[in-house]
């Protein structure tokens, strides 16, 4: 279709207006489009305009972050039909003798599996096993959703695995895992212990050293040759990451180990891919170049000039149009490789802030309004303005 310049620009800044304004509230009004749908709509009407052709799109799309994703979905599928997830709920939660330790466990253990297998999975299953458990033993569970839900987006801040923004730096920046992890563990730990001190002072009932009643056992199948074959799969990926073999290749070879298999169809391990997210990622790639050919880049520059700017920068932009558009629109400007972290670290912990500003405290929320226990905005802006400002601070101090 063809267009002057004039009408073609301005056409295709509506469309990017459209699309980013789409990507902060989850949808367009009135349109049946979840943020997957907006992205690849941005991108086919750019293609349409002739911002970029179907080639250059094509081009756009990062092979490394799509294919390290897939992997890991695919690993995180084979560990939950396996009962993994169930397992290790349950060995973490069997140690809880007190209200507060039950906090502390859950913050740490429900962030170390973030770490390990993305914080929106882990959001998604630990979810009913928190319900479950705190009912059954008696307890308030507003206060340990809102640990879950802190937990998994501070620590998936640990790994290049720990969420898609995540990916993307690691994956655009040739990150090392070792290295990811050797300049984020201080701040994920101590961002974890400001939650349960953040906690315990809000909700004094979780302060309580009082003994729990007997634990209700938790409900979940565990298939031992599945769990086996998983473990050893997924020890061999982290080693490999370890020891600098590129992490895309070792995703997608943990892939096709696990598919390779007679116990479950390929189709049970697709019905876990989340195919949207990486319909979105590869949506939003195309948008983003669709920014870069517009000029746009450029003014957002002044964000990016220092190390505070493209930190405070990294967490205004998440919270308006969602982590991972953020950290592409952004990553462009980083020329200093320590700030490629300050990028990772500050979309991350933005997520803490608001209720609606993470999918993982979505997540949560549903699946606990679906069982009738309701966490209001102001419930978790309580606990999250304080965490998100000291975290970020924490973050510039020691990057």
């Amino acid at each position: 279709m063809a267009f002057s310049q004039e009408i073609r620009e301005g056409l295709s800044l509506l469309v990017l207006l459209l699309t980013y304004l789409g990507l902060a509230l989850g949808g367009l009004p009135g349109y049946r489009m979840n943020r997957a749908g907006v992205a690849l709509v941005g991108a086919s009407f750019l293609v349409l305009l002739g911002t970029l052709d179907l080639e250059e799109a094509w081009e756009a799309l990062d092979a490394k972050t799509l294919t390290f994703l897939f992997g890991i979905m695919v690993l995180n599928a084979h560990l939950g039909y396996a009962g993994f997830f169930g397992l290790a709920a349950e060995g973490l939660l069997r140690w809880a003798r007190t209200p507060f330790s039950l906090l502390l466990l859950l913050t740490f253990g429900s962030g170390l599996l973030s770490a390990l297998f993305l914080n929106d999975t882990m959001a998604l299953l630990l979810t009913p096993l928190v319900l479950s458990l705190t009912r059954g033993l008696g307890l308030h569970p507003v206060p340990y959703l809102l640990a879950l839900m802190a937990a998994v987006n501070t620590g998936s801040l640990l790994t290049p695995t720990g969420n898609p923004q995540n990916i993307v730096v690691a994956s655009l920046f040739g990150i090392p895992y070792l290295g990811f992890v050797s300049a984020l563990w201080p701040v994920t730990l101590l961002g974890l212990f400001l939650q349960v001190a953040l906690l315990a002072l809000l909700y004094p009932e979780v302060r309580s050293l009082a003994p729990l009643p007997p634990m209700p056992p938790l409900r979940y199948r565990l298939h031992r040759p599945l769990l086996t074959k998983g473990l050893w799969v997924a020890l061999g990926l982290f080693l490999a990451f370890l020891l600098g073999y590129p992490m895309a290749q070792g995703a997608l070879a943990a892939a096709g180990l696990l598919l390779f298999t007679r116990r479950l169809r390929s189709e049970r391990y697709f019905q876990r891919v989340d195919w949207e997210l990486l319909v979105m990622f590869a949506g939003l790639f195309v948008v983003t170049e669709g920014v870069r050919r517009l000029g746009l880049v450029e003014h957002l520059l002044p964000w990016a000039a220092t190390p505070l700017g493209l930190l405070l920068g990294a967490a205004l932009l998440s919270l308006l149009v969602s982590n991972v558009p953020a950290v592409l629109l952004l990553a462009p400007l980083v020329q200093d490789p320590g700030d490629w972290l300050l990028l990772a670290g500050g979309s991350t912990l933005a997520g803490n802030l608001t209720l609606l500003a993470s999918v993982a405290n979505l997540i949560v929320a549903e699946g606990a309004g679906r069982e009738g226990v309701r966490i209001g905005l102001w419930e978790h802006l309580r606990l999250g303005l304080p965490l998100t400002l000291l975290t970020l601070g924490l973050l510039y101090a020691l990057l």
